[in-house]
């Protein structure tokens, strides 16, 4: 008797658990959509890989069955999911009031839980002047110069090889200059490659988040670890070793370190610094590889790009002097071919915000501690925005100013948390697109399968012969495998 009593009670809890998990209280009309199973939600398929260049399945499917605005669970969180433009703008605009920074507690195990992205109010606007002392305006036109003489490096490195893996040279290049200006870090000099750990971080960020060895997630959480652990020595010799004059970011940070009463913390810095390497490797490495598949698949596209590189060499007394701030920003056909770039790139699949409290938009309720996360590519892709919205185009920019975030173009986030590093990203690409069409040319040979990543597609095969305009004979193949 007592048996059946207590089965009774376990099946009466797990159907109420089941209907709950289902049916979230709400002080008002939740969004349309599915919380998936108890405890896993939608947290499998949200984590499937895109095969296209599309909007994300996951997202795609949800949008035509509930709209653009829709619930799901994801690693045990409620979380409203917008490709609504006008809900996009009012969450970026309500920053700091409505909404905040939030990522899953996976992604914050992952970047550190004092990543900026993690923190608000003051300490979060005293580190985004921080990391603006490096990539503001006024520091990018003294870095110039070596952005272009990176560029110039790695494309003459290229072109006395045989073959060079695209994606991977890209970002060993951006890498370089970043570590250098951020830590003075030299690979040669140094014992232990830095880069080598951000890789294997990379290729678990986007993974489920399950820590058992010799899964993905657990080899980015090692790759972290190990990266880490390099970063936090090389700031310890430095605090050792103090230098007479600032040379790097570091020297900055340690400044501020030493103050009477500073917010900043040694765990804090290491996580920012960590933060600015993976973006700025990363993200900027995605978007030039496919800037040049761009390239290769659209002469005209290519022609015109040239020429207007041409021209500024043209207008030079001498050819051979390098980039002036000012002929950096007389590109307009090719901000309009980066900003075609980047949208197409969708680099970012989510950006993450949590209410503050109940939101009520459009007739639905957002529940206070609810995760929202706004959604670029749905953005990007919307056709009623874009025409013909997957085919690239970079006229579609002629005559747009872009001074921040949009309803329609989000590639660097939006609001208050605009990225920091975007103008540094720009001009990293403008500068290698100068260099490249100026002094190469390229033959293309397309083959190979294609290899599906979260959010983006490059061809497995994808081979360019390159050689200097001046001289032919050299030539290297390199491909974004």
């Amino acid at each position: 008797m007592w048996g059946l009593c207590i089965g009774a009670l376990v099946i009466i809890s797990i159907t109420h658990f089941v209907y709950r998990w289902r049916n979230p209280r709400c002080n008002g009309k939740l969004p349309p959509g599915s919380m998936g199973f108890p405890l896993l939600g939608e947290t499998l398929q949200f984590f499937t890989p895109n095969t296209s260049s599309d909007i994300p399945p996951f997202v795609k499917k949800r949008m035509d069955r509930y709209g653009p605005i829709f619930k799901t669970n994801l690693v045990g969180r409620p979380v409203v999911i917008s490709t609504d433009p006008d809900l996009n703008y009012f969450i970026f605009q309500q920053e700091g009031v409505l909404f905040q920074s939030w990522y899953p507690d996976t992604f914050t195990e992952i970047f550190g839980r004092q990543n900026v992205g993690s923190l608000h109010g003051f300490l979060y606007k005293y580190l985004k002047n921080m990391v603006l002392n490096l990539f503001g305006p006024e520091s990018l036109k003294k870095m110039l110069p070596e952005v272009e003489q990176a560029a110039n490096r790695t494309l003459q490195q290229w072109s006395c090889q045989d073959t060079i893996e695209l994606k991977d040279a890209t970002a060993s290049m951006i890498f370089d200059l970043t570590a250098k200006k951020l830590i003075s870090y030299e690979p040669d000099k140094s014992s232990e490659n830095l880069r080598t750990n951000f890789v294997a971080f990379i290729q678990g960020l986007i993974s489920f988040p399950m820590n058992i060895p010799g899964t993905a997630y657990h080899k980015c959480l090692q790759g972290r670890k190990r990266a880490m652990r390099m970063l936090k020595t090389m700031l310890q010799e430095r605090r050792a070793m103090p230098r007479k004059q600032q040379s790097d970011f570091f020297d900055y940070v340690l400044e501020e370190l030493r103050k009477d009463g500073t917010i900043l913390t040694e765990a804090i810095a290491l996580d920012l610094m960590f933060v600015l390497l993976f973006a700025s490797f990363e993200t900027t490495s995605l978007a030039i590889t496919l800037a040049i598949k761009f390239l290769s698949d659209h002469p005209l596209v290519l022609k015109q790009l040239t020429e207007e590189h041409e021209a500024i060499l043209n207008q030079r007394e001498n050819a051979d002097s390098g980039l002036t701030w000012k002929e950096y920003k007389s590109m307009t056909f090719t901000f309009q071919f980066i900003n075609e770039t980047v949208r197409l790139a969708n680099i970012v699949p989510g950006i993450f915000r949590k209410a503050l409290r109940d939101i009520r938009f459009k007739g639905y309720t957002i529940p206070a501690s609810w995760g929202v996360m706004v959604c670029p590519p749905a953005v990007h892709l919307n056709p009623v925005k874009y025409k013909d919205p997957l085919a690239f185009d970079p006229s579609r920019w002629e005559g747009v100013e872009l001074n921040g975030a949009t309803k329609h173009f989000m590639a660097f986030g939006g609001g208050i948390r605009f990225c920091v590093g975007t103008e540094f990203t720009k001009a990293q690409m403008a500068v290698f697109l100068h260099c490249l069409v100026t002094k190469y040319r390229w033959q293309t040979i397309q083959g190979g399968n294609i290899v599906r990543t979260p959010g983006l597609q490059f061809p497995n095969g994808f081979h360019v012969h390159l050689m200097k305009k001046d001289t032919r004979e050299q030539q290297t193949t390199y491909s974004s495998t």
